[in-house]
């Protein structure tokens, strides 16, 4: 492993891209005079922005670490999550968008309230509030604090914890949304073209010999269908968890679907979700390989979430490396943003305006930033638990996959099924996720039994379906006046059809689609 010694230049570089990081959320957020400018970037969000958007709220400086570390300790099946996302944006943005769009909802849970009723608006919004703290902002804040730590080792991990969530709770609360996009876009550009930059200079130490990569995989390591028995992957898990847990991250997570709320149009929306499913791709070569590579370079590595600062810090050179760790750093930041602007946005959409008493929006502007310092708080005292798992998408899938299928479910039950009733909804939350959590605890924390997440994500799948379908059939169905306007049908697609006839063909999201399948395939089965 190298040193990891920043020089005066290094330093320099983090320390001015910090400053311009934070004078541009100052410059933003001054603008900011409502709740939608604050949350929902005005609803004035061109596709670019949309599409780096969703992608650094959900991969930023976090996913860099974490499937870099997995390509070295596991191999190239971890891409499975990524592929898999792009086929999941794809029908996001061809059956589930429209809906989330044409109703002007604030958030998802508030699309669940016209599906179904107040009660399951406030049981998801308040689940997701809770796994955006528990998951996505302690995740991000752990990230961080680990190349803190590389960087400056004799301080202790916590130190580094509250210095990552001062910052980017403070910038979350001067520029909003609006302000995390634009920088999201800007960190996207500077981590896709080091992640480039590291894969070629790591690559050329090899010859550009394309064979000294399944040459360095661990044994088993290159394929994308790893063994049923497989402890972190197998294939059977592809489809028992992991495309489940792409629905829930891009469908029906609204730390996530925020960003495609503030499009300034259907079109600009769907546009930014495919984007981002076309992104998804080059992340095996940028970081998975490279996370793959490096087996080549360094004969032990005591923590595969390093692998890629390491490589960052041996093959770059001064300066430009201060560049990318502070864009590093600065997406772990982002990430955290999101989720505290979007934490913030969920209990003032779904809990406060929802009241009797009417808030003025100065007031609700004032609300939603305290909430990002309290919830940044919260988050910052459960980050160093995730030191407990092997890994940071350890952490992260195994918590998902068994804590949020209910809402997978009810959610696309709803806009899937007329049949499905609020009594269904609302009791496969209340009976469904305490069960999750169960599992979660007794499964991945204490080890009370054995069982691979990913089939313990099948289970509560048929769990969440039992419920919700037996539930809904034992009570009243709602009237088809109900659910017409917030369930897809064959006329949905007939109708968009019809609209889509004076489009070119570049401009009609059904062609792209189509395009996306058919690269995503062809990049696939050869791995397989």
């Amino acid at each position: 492993m190298p040193d990891f010694d920043l020089a005066a230049l290094d330093i320099a570089v983090m320390a001015a891209y910090v400053v311009f990081v934070l004078a541009l959320g100052w410059y933003v957020g001054r603008r900011k005079q409502d709740s939608e400018g604050f949350f929902l970037a005005g609803r004035g969000m061109i596709w670019p922005l949309v599409g780096f958007g969703l992608i650094a709220s959900q991969f930023s400086g976090t996913q860099y670490l974490g499937l870099a570390g997995a390509g070295y300790d596991e191999g190239i099946a971890v891409w499975n999550y990524e592929w898999l996302a792009t086929l999941v944006l794809v029908g996001f943005a061809l059956f589930v968008l429209p809906f989330y769009i044409q109703s002007r909802v604030s958030t998802v849970p508030e699309f669940l309230e016209l599906r179904y009723d107040r009660r399951s608006r406030y049981a998801f919004s308040g689940f997701t509030v809770f796994t955006g703290m528990f998951i996505d902002s302690a995740g991000a804040m752990f990230a961080g604090a680990l190349v803190l730590q590389l960087l400056f080792p004799d301080q202790p991990l916590m130190l580094h914890i509250v210095t990552i969530a001062l910052i980017g709770g403070i910038y979350v609360i001067l520029g909003g949304l609006q302000a995390v996009m634009i920088t999201d876009t800007l960190q996207g550009v500077l981590l896709f073209g080091a992640g480039g930059a590291i894969f070629l200079s790591v690559f050329a130490e090899f010859g550009f010999d394309w064979s000294a990569l399944p040459a360095l995989a661990p044994e088993g390591g290159w394929t994308l269908a790893p063994p049923a028995d497989d402890e972190f992957l197998p294939w059977p898990g592809i489809f028992t968890g992991a495309v489940w847990l792409g629905f829930y991250v891009w469908i029906s997570n609204h730390i996530i679907v925020q960003k495609v709320l503030a499009a300034k149009s259907l079109d600009h929306g769907r546009w930014g979700a495919l984007f981002a499913g076309l992104m998804q791709l080059p992340l095996l070569v940028l970081l998975i390989f490279p996370g793959v590579l490096a087996r080549g370079v360094y004969d032990d590595v005591p923590d595969g979430d390093m692998v890629w600062p390491a490589l960052i810090f041996e093959f770059l050179p001064v300066g430009i490396r201060g560049l990318i760790v502070a864009a590093l750093l600065a997406a772990i930041m982002s990430t955290l943003d999101s989720v505290l602007n979007g934490a913030s946005s969920l209990v003032v959409n779904d809990f406060i305006k929802t009241r009797r008493r009417q808030f003025t929006e100065r007031q609700l502007l004032l609300i939603g930033r305290i909430l990002v310092g309290v919830f940044m708080v919260l988050a910052a005292a459960w980050a160093p638990v995730i030191t407990t798992f092997g890994g940071i998408v350890e952490y992260f899938q195994s918590f998902l996959g068994y804590v949020t299928m209910p809402l997978v479910i009810v959610l696309l039950g709803g806009l899937f099924w007329p049949r499905g009733t609020r009594q269904g909804a609302f009791w496969t939350f209340v009976i469904g996720c305490p069960i999750g959590i169960l599992g979660f605890l007794s499964g991945e924390v204490l080890e009370l039994f054995e069982l691979q997440f990913l089939y313990g994500t099948g289970l509560m799948v048929l769990l969440s379906i039992g419920l919700y379908i037996g539930l809904s059939l034992a009570t009243e169905a709602p009237s088809r006046e109900q659910v017409a306007e917030v369930t897809w049908t064959r006329e949905t697609w007939q109708r968009e059809t019809r609209e889509l006839q004076d489009k070119p063909w570049y401009a009609n999201y059904r062609y792209l689609s189509a395009g996306l399948v058919i690269i995503t395939l062809a990049a696939v089965l050869p791995l397989i």
